[in-house]
């Protein structure tokens, strides 16, 4: 091999661990304590509040029940976002889960779509309040 081929894939592996890292490690990034004091404000003030990404079909859904019961939802879009990775790791800080969606009704982690739905349109209503 000649060596501008092999420091092209010396760059390409570089570049592809890099990306991998950021999904296959459990501990977030640094996150600014604005960013941090930003998502604690939203989930206090919002009675819903969800952090969405528009690709993923468990957003979708939670979206969607949501939507049903409270379309005043707060929900951030955050693949849509600059700053959508840093309030993802912002979140993971805050709750331990670092997927989507992220759930909060009136201040209290709910979870993700699974625990959503496992709690029903009623349950949801009375936390809602």
């Amino acid at each position: 091999m000649n060596t501008t081929l092999v420091i092209i894939l010396l760059f390409i592996a570089f570049k592809l661990f890099s990306v991998l890292r950021r999904y296959l490690t459990t501990t977030p990034r640094q996150m600014s304590q604005q960013t941090i004091s930003q998502v604690e404000e939203l989930i206090k003030t919002k009675p819903v509040f969800v952090a969405s990404k528009t690709y993923c079909p468990y957003c979708s859904a939670t979206k969607k029940l949501i939507n049903e019961i409270y379309p005043e939802a707060y929900i951030l879009e955050l693949d849509t976002m600059e700053e959508g990775s840093e309030i993802q790791d912002a979140l993971a800080k805050i709750t331990g889960q670092r997927t989507v969606p992220n759930v909060f009704i009136n201040g209290k982690h709910i979870g993700g779509n699974s625990d959503l739905q496992s709690l029903g349109k009623e349950k949801i209503k009375k936390l809602i309040g």
